[in-house]
């Protein structure tokens, strides 16, 4: 009989690498979300002062 050898890949836990750095994401994703908030807003107040 033949030994069995491990194939799984290694835990990732045990990697040093760190997590990236996510605040430009935040940034952005509120920047954009402002800005449609802001677009809306703004066509629905110009549809409610032509009515």
């Amino acid at each position: 009989m033949e030994a069995q050898v491990d194939r799984r890949e290694p835990d990732r836990k045990d990697s040093p690498e760190k997590e990236p750095s996510l605040k430009g994401t935040l940034t952005g994703v509120l920047f954009i979300g402002g800005f449609i908030l802001v677009t809306w807003f703004s066509i629905f107040f110009l549809f409610l002062s032509r009515n």
